[in-house]
């Protein structure tokens, strides 16, 4: 009987790049199609679920019972255990194989979708969304396994461009259709959509299978110590962020706590994983000077983009506007988003990794910078192109930066398991953060301005009394008295007073992001710059390192592949 962690015999052109991921055999135009068609389709599948619910928050207050401060628990539940799962299932996949990792967590997957169909209030609600996060997590990795099967070895790094930039279709997609689902039936009519979408991405990939792979075996006792101490504190930094904002830094006991506990959580597991001679993190490679600074060019660029869900949504519902009147701008949003990925794949090339950067956040500044500009009879028509070209910017960024990445880990595989937790903390953390940040902005923007106004008005100005005439004058028909009437007036001018003052916060937030856009593409260049003019030049890079291997790795570099086993199964030490 053969031993299924033994290594196989691959032909050099379809080895799998690292254990855990797929062989890479030759296919015909036909099947490398249907590759292509079953990654988008399981790609977009994992995108949604969270998508359905982030953007429908508002709505599903009523459906849940449920305060606006409330409904955050959904999508913050979901990100609170999608961001660590990483941890684990980049072993699961080599231990057990691509197929069971395969039908097992799109099985769960599909239970998962059809436990939401069963939900009453609001913890059951958070209950799912938090195991929805769990098994989500698998999806992105096996949406890209299957896009690189639909493509030959030079293009495979195009391929990464791609289908990150599939992934980044969910949201605007959600805005198009999501209140249709909602008048079906509230919140079961989200996910009568997604079982039925998970079914048919079921069928898809038990149609066709990925190629397989080397297994080996992968677990260690130890590394369920560092998961038990990582997730939780991970889990409550996310709830800090979140509720930081909404409920207010200094007016909630609960949320310093938390942080002070994820601070203990999170050194704890730095410090298990230090001590360890194979660990599940490697924090020599991660304080890196320069993995270091892509990621926090990662980290910004996330923070970059939530102009779009706090910036210009948040906005748009502030002067009454909801999802339905938002379709035709999510619409403009998608067309640029895919326009973003054909140019970012068509303009790849691995010598000049900087240059699109810098592009890219120029193009985001711009449009930050035009939103900045925005008045109370700002309506969607006025931010097609400001929003088209931060959508566009940001996929055309985020390829290049992720392939720079990969390129910094291909000359040491031990590392890749750590890139699939810092590619994993950047795009849910990064997201979190920038929400949190530019939410706490506004609010202290809209203080300032609010404090501002009230202070130049005066009963004594004519156009001030003449304002408050004319809200009273509302009231006419309704109150015969004409001290109610005027304490009316004095009412609607306040509530004028703050719908300005929000709007000149919100654009103190846009020209914020346009700021740090432009910065961010100074650093981006400037960095260029003294590596090509005043760095000393690099030494030669061993033959594991060449181009050609490059080219060839973000297979499991994307996917977070550890080292492969020595003969015995043990992993070599870093």
């Amino acid at each position: 009987m053969s031993d299924k962690y033994a290594p196989r015999e691959w032909h050099p052109d379809e080895r799998p790049t690292m254990p855990g991921g797929p062989s890479f055999p030759r296919h015909s135009t036909p099947r490398r199609i249907a590759y292509f068609l079953v990654g988008s389709l399981v790609s977009l599948t994992g995108g949604l679920g969270n998508a359905l619910v982030t953007v429908n928050l508002v709505n599903l207050q009523g459906a849940l019972g449920a305060f606006a401060a409330e409904t955050n628990w959904l999508p913050t539940a979901y990100v609170m255990t999608n961001v660590s799962m990483n941890l684990l299932l980049v072993k699961f996949r080599q231990q057990f194989g691509l197929r069971a990792f395969t039908e097992f967590f799109l099985v769960l997957y599909a239970l998962v979708t059809f436990a939401h169909l069963f939900v009453n209030d609001l913890g059951s609600a958070i209950a799912v969304r938090a195991a929805h996060g769990m098994v989500g997590a698998a999806l992105s990795t096996l949406g890209l396994y299957y896009t690189l099967q639909s493509f030959k070895k030079e293009w495979r790094p195009r391929g990464i461009i791609i289908s990150t930039g599939i992934s980044q279709l969910a949201q605007p997609i959600a805005y198009l259709f999501s209140t249709r689902l909602l008048e079906v039936a509230e919140w079961r009519g989200l996910y009568l959509f997604e079982l039925g979408l998970t079914l048919v991405t079921l069928g898809a990939v038990l149609w066709l299978k990925l190629p397989p792979g080397d297994r080996f075996r992968a677990f260690r006792p130890t590394d369920f110590l560092t998961f038990a101490l990582f997730a939780p504190g991970m889990a409550l930094l996310c709830a800090v962020l979140t509720f930081g904002r909404v409920l207010w830094w200094t007016q909630e006991p609960w949320v310093g706590v938390a942080l002070a506990v994820s601070v203990v959580l999170l050194l704890a597991a730095v410090a298990v994983e230090h001590n360890r001679k194979n660990p599940l993190l490697n924090l020599r490679w991660l304080t890196n000077g320069m993995i270091a600074r892509l990621f926090i060019a990662m980290v910004l660029v996330r923070v970059v983009l939530s102009e779009q869900s706090i910036g210009a949504v948040g906005f748009l519902r502030m002067v009454g506007l909801n999802n339905d009147q938002l379709q035709t701008l999510f619409l403009v949003v998608l067309v640029c988003t895919l326009l973003g990925i054909a140019m970012s794949a068509l303009v790849y090339n691995p010598r000049h990794l900087m240059a699109p950067q810098v592009v890219a956040l120029l193009i985001m500044a711009m449009g930050a910078w035009i939103d900045s500009h925005a008045t109370s009879l700002t309506r969607p028509e006025e931010m097609y192109v400001s929003q088209g070209l931060l959508a566009f910017g940001g996929v055309f960024f985020l390829g290049p930066l992720l392939l720079t990445l990969l390129g910094t880990v291909i000359t040491n595989p031990a590392n890749l398991i750590t890139f699939s937790v810092l590619f994993g903390l950047t795009q849910n953390l990064g997201g979190l953060l920038g929400s949190s940040l530019l939410g706490t902005w506004q609010v202290m923007r809209e203080k300032f301005h609010s404090s501002n106004l009230a202070d130049e008005l005066s009963s004594l100005d004519p156009l001030v009394a003449a304002r408050i005439q004319q809200g009273a004058a509302a009231y006419g028909r309704v109150l015969a008295d004409p001290s109610s009437r005027t304490r009316q007036g004095i009412a609607v001018l306040g509530q004028t007073v703050t719908r300005e003052a929000n709007i000149l916060a919100y654009n103190d937030v846009f020209l914020a992001i346009s700021i740090l856009a432009a910065l961010l593409a100074a650093w981006i260049f400037g960095r260029a710059l003294w590596l090509t003019y005043v760095a000393p030049p690099a030494a030669a890079p061993p033959p594991s390192s060449t181009p050609e291997t490059v080219t060839d790795s973000p297979i499991a570099n994307a996917a977070g592949e550890p080292p492969e086993p020595t003969a015995d199964g043990t992993i070599r030490p870093t």
